[in-house]
């Protein structure tokens, strides 16, 4: 442990000792103005190096310097760190505040999320959280009739501050340990969805959609397009003079930018669209952007086409399918995997795969390949041994 000064011109911290700072100043006299030289505490917590700013004064640091090593003596080290008078509240308050975090196109969804949970923990200590409490949350909300895939996220988004804060010494490595140990509900790929639009069903569904809701669906369809990319879609963005959507880093839920051809349908159907003076978005309904979930119109319109709709309904249809339907239709196309993932935007093979269907009608096509070869080739036993 060591108490240091800052330089009042360069602002280095270093040994109260040293009467000329590197950067010209001279200390000793820097340290007889008021206010002029502020000094710290430094000491390590848990293996990590901390400093604390204890005000101008020798005589205060020295008796910080002298209250932190006590407290290191007796092992008091929860004692030290702000997460034993932080509540969890105060915590997500200060995670929601940081502008980085801000930014996030899902930040109106961690604050839904972090609201929930700061319901049941927002009064408490963080390090007073306990592993098993974390565990009680997850099936409390089970029992409410929350989905797996809902608790993590609701978790998730409790452990991002704690991780943030932990990065920030705001708490230590047994509370950051705390939340990491919590265990995921819903199990790796548990939730992958294989349910693809067939065009006819395309068809019937846009006979019956409102008006307003019909291109953001053909967008979906065959652009691959996520919701919030296509919901937030500008007219900036839109070239239909050459065919193509440019998304900015901003734009995407990967912070990637991407360009996007669309095929001339869609383009004549996007160039249809009334511009609004008023708004730059694409898609408006009542001279309002379509931010709103546009479930019910899909729900009602399924409903009329004769198709399943729901996530809980068996081979039932949602707005996400059309991105597994675009993934599955470009590959039937010919189209190689590399250039469909540049185009939706999966940084990851894995990810693709999710959203790539394998159905019956491929396999026949495999069994139906693998005769043709069969019938067309001479296998001797060398041959296939050498494979």
């Amino acid at each position: 442990m060591a108490i240091l000064a800052e330089c009042p011109v360069c602002h280095k911290k270093q040994s109260v000792k040293n009467k000329m700072c590197s950067c010209g100043e001279n200390l000793d006299k820097a340290k007889r103005r008021k206010e002029a030289v502020k000094y710290w505490i430094d000491y390590r917590v848990n293996g990590k190096s901390r400093r604390e700013p204890v005000g101008y004064s020798i005589e205060e640091a020295r008796d910080a310097d002298g209250k932190r090593r006590t407290q290191k003596r007796e092992n008091r080290i929860f004692d030290i760190m702000p997460e034993a008078k932080m509540t969890f509240q105060e915590l997500a308050d200060w995670y929601l505040d940081l502008e980085k975090v801000k930014a996030r196109a899902y930040y109106g969804t961690l604050q839904t999320n972090l609201k929930t949970f700061n319901s049941e923990f927002g009064a408490i200590i963080v390090n007073q959280i306990k592993l098993v409490d974390l565990e009680n949350y997850q099936a409390k909300r089970k029992e409410a009739g929350m989905s797996d895939s809902y608790v993590d996220q609701e978790v998730g988004a409790a452990k991002r501050v704690v991780k943030k804060a932990f990065y920030n010494d705001l708490v230590g490595g047994d509370t950051l340990k705390t939340f990491e140990r919590v265990e995921k509900l819903l199990k790796r790929n548990a939730n992958v969805r294989d349910k693809i639009l067939p065009l006819d069903q395309f068809n019937r569904l846009m006979d019956h959609l409102p008006q307003h809701t019909k291109a953001i669906l053909a967008t979906g369809f065959y652009t691959g397009m996520r919701r919030g990319e296509i919901l937030g879609l500008t007219r900036d963005k839109v070239d239909l003079k050459n065919r193509v959507i440019q998304l900015e880093a901003k734009d995407t839920k990967d912070k990637e930018s991407r360009s996007i051809h669309i095929c001339d349908e869609l383009a004549e159907m996007l160039g249809a669209i009334p511009r609004a003076i008023h708004d730059n978005h694409v898609f408006l309904y009542k001279g309002k952007p379509v931010k709103s979930d546009i479930r019910v119109s899909l729900k009602n319109a399924c409903a009329k086409a004769g198709i399943p709709y729901g996530r809980k309904v068996k081979d039932g249809f949602t707005l996400h399918d059309l991105r597994h339907t675009f993934n599955t239709n470009m590959r039937k196309s010919g189209v190689p995997e590399s250039v469909i993932m540049k185009i939706t935007g999966h940084s990851t093979r894995e990810m693709f795969d999710r959203y790539n269907t394998v159905d019956a009608e491929d396999a026949r096509r495999a069994v139906d390949q693998m005769q043709a070869y069969l019938a067309n080739v001479d296998q001797t036993v060398d041959q296939v041994e050498n494979l």
